[in-house]
């Protein structure tokens, strides 16, 4: 099964290449893609603001069944523990995500960053920020960390402007 899924930043990205991203990122050093086209909008404009660049979404089509039972995909359907510890891990460059070539899950956005930070820095006991957690719905991300996977399955349909 084709999903789209999007790519908001500054450039137009017809060939993403895994090993450009930033480390110590939720997921690892990656290309990050959403299927919520208004969350890659916002990422789109933020990314505009800070570079002074214009905001470009790429639109991309990810044939995820195949994708899947063929690399190390791991899916995060929630903020529970298992994701907090992860992502905990991987911003402390422990890199949990060389474990994986595909990654999907929530985001530690601005809705709840404050209480993995706050808990990173010991001000806050894990059981009070799960709970935290526990009230919001996760935004959706999907990180790719293989170049071979990126490059079988996920493949440019178009960007646009905002």
């Amino acid at each position: 099964m084709n999903i789209t899924v999007y790519h908001g930043g500054t450039d137009i990205v017809s060939c993403p290449i895994v090993s450009l991203g930033r480390k110590n990122l939720d997921f690892g050093v990656g290309f990050y893609t959403t299927k919520l086209q208004s969350q890659a909008e916002s990422w789109a404009q933020r990314g505009s603001r800070f570079w002074s660049k214009p905001a470009i979404v790429n639109v991309y089509s990810f044939d995820i069944d195949d994708c899947i039972v063929s690399y190390r995909y791991l899916n995060f359907e929630e903020y529970n523990e298992e994701w907090l510890d992860f992502i905990v891990a991987n911003r402390q460059g422990k890199n949990l995500a060389a474990n994986y070539d595909i990654i999907e899950g929530g985001i530690a956005n601005d809705r709840v960053i404050d209480s993995i930070e706050a808990y990173i820095a010991g001000l806050m006991p894990k059981d009070l920020c799960l709970e935290r957690l526990s009230e919001h719905r996760p935004n959706n991300q999907i990180c790719f960390l293989n170049q071979e996977a990126c490059d079988k399955y996920l493949h440019f349909v178009k960007y646009y402007n905002l």
